[in-house]
This record gives C-alpha cells, sequence and structure tokens, in this order.
C-alpha cells in the first residue's frame, strides 16, 4: 500500500487522475495502519485482564482458605465486568465504523435527552448541574447522541473535585447546537488535548483500571459526533475543563440524483 502511481509532469486529465489515485491509496494506507493499531491494541487490552482473570481463577481453585478464595473471586468478576464493558465498546466502535458518513437524520431533542440522561445520575458522588434552554432539535440517532453525553459525563465525573456542569445552548452565528461538558478537575496540558481521543489512549495519572476506563469513551464520542458532522473539542475554561461538542441543527442536503447531474 506504500506504492504510488508515477505522476506526469503534464497538468491534464492524466495528471489530475494520477493525482486523485495517490490520494485514495493514501488514504487506503492510512486506514490500514490505523486497522493494524487497533488490532494490536485491542489485542493488548484484553490479553491483560483474560491473563489477570485466569491466574485468579486457577488460585482460587487450589487454594484452601475459603476467604481468599472469596475475595479471588470477587476481583474475578471485577475484571470480567471490565471485559465485557471492553467487549461491548469495541463491537460499538466497530458498528460506527462500518456506518461509514451516512449522517442520521431523525430529530433528536437535546434538551429532554440531556435532561432524562442527568436525572439518572442523581445519586452519583459527583453531581452534575444542568443549564439548558427549553428547545433545541438536532438531527441524527438519540441513542447514539445519548452514548456520546453518557461517555462526556463518565469522562467528567472521572476527573472532577465537585461537581460537573452541563450547558445547552445554540450557536448564534452558526445555529450550531453547543453542548458543553464541564468539570472542576485538574486541566488536560495542551499537549494532550488532541490524545486523550485517541483509542486506548490514557494519562498515566488514569491507568488505573479501577479509575481509568477502557480508554475508549472518549474516541467513542469524538466518532459519534464525526457521524453527526460534529465536533468536539477540549477547553480550558472559569470553571475547569470542559469538553465542547458542536451539532448542526439542519439536516444535510440530499446528494443530487442521477437524473439532475445532465
Amino acid at each position: 500500500m506504500d506504492r504510488r502511481v508515477p505522476a506526469p509532469r503534464s497538468d491534464d486529465e492524466i495528471g489530475r487522475l494520477a493525482d486523485t489515485m495517490n490520494a485514495m491509496l493514501e488514504r487506503l494506507e492510512a486506514a490500514g495502519t490505523r486497522q493494524r493499531r487497533f488490532i494490536a491494541d485491542a489485542s493488548h487490552e484484553l490479553r491483560s485482564p483474560l491473563a489477570v482473570l485466569r491466574t485468579q481463577l486457577e488460585v482460587a481453585l487450589t487454594h484452601p482458605d475459603p476467604e481468599v478464595r472469596d475475595t479471588l473471586v470477587a476481583g474475578a468478576l471485577q475484571d470480567t465486568e471490565r471485559l465485557q464493558a471492553l467487549s461491548a465498546d469495541l463491537l460499538l466502535l466497530a458498528r460506527l465504523d462500518a456506518t461509514g458518513r451516512s449522517r442520521p437524520t431523525e430529530p433528536v431533542d437535546l434538551v429532554e435527552l440531556a435532561r432524562s440522561t442527568v436525572a439518572v445520575r442523581s445519586t452519583d458522588s459527583h453531581p452534575v448541574m444542568l443549564h439548558a434552554p427549553d428547545d433545541i432539535t438536532v438531527p441524527g440517532n438519540a441513542l447514539w447522541i445519548g452514548r456520546l453525553l453518557t461517555n462526556l459525563l463518565d469522562n467528567a465525573q472521572r476527573h472532577a473535585r465537585h461537581i460537573v456542569t452541563v450547558r445547552l445552548s445554540a450557536d448564534p452565528e452558526t445555529g450550531d447546537a453547543v453542548l458543553d461538558v464541564t468539570n472542576d478537575g485538574p486541566p488536560i496540558a495542551p499537549a494532550d488535548q488532541e490524545k486523550i481521543f485517541e483509542r486506548f489512549a490514557r494519562l498515566d495519572d488514569a491507568r488505573s483500571r479501577d479509575d481509568g476506563g477502557t480508554g475508549l469513551g472518549l474516541p467513542i464520542a469524538l466518532d459519534i459526533a464525526a457521524l453527526h458532522s460534529g465536533t468536539i473539542t477540549v477547553l480550558d475554561t472559569p470553571d475547569g475543563t470542559t469538553f465542547r461538542t458542536r451539532l448542526p441543527t439542519s439536516r444535510p442536503s440530499p446528494s443530487p440524483s442521477a437524473s439532475d447531474t445532465h
């Protein structure tokens, strides 16, 4: 995949065709590299908890002390739950990758979605404060946008000191829906603000199995935003670290049919 079509010096149809072919080959090479890296990372992430799980069960099977066996089985259950969550995230990523870039267009009441998502977190250790207008509707998939917000809230509560804030607004210039999820925890270094959206990326202070998650929550959120023609950026704000999601409120223009092009 690293080979390219020889490009002629002339600026004609053949030259443009060669440039188009080489651009396509570059994209294919990059996609292949990303897929191989993802498979290697996924294999590593799955292999580690499986090895720990097997060790715990083997020791529990032969250990004479019932209390030690109970502790080992409890640890094995935690690793099994982590494997279950990791498998679900991997399946969702594969599903998102398989959709291509076909943007969902069903109307989604973003305010009601945010209210219902925040309501189920009333007993969490860090309270979530919601500030939203009466109505913001975006075209999309309610289940996936709900997952985007859930992943951002999980990340925010993992790093918050006291409180998490969710703000919904409409950009008066672009008309985009703006969803801010802010936590009052430590800031993210500028060099890490793009790294955290890489699959399986975890910062050094979030590598424990209990606190660090699977390393897929933010990449999934970013992929869902991209599928809806939106973006997610990290901002340093007076309230803390803000993950800002922008989603267009207008439906995508239909692609021209064959009859329209003649």
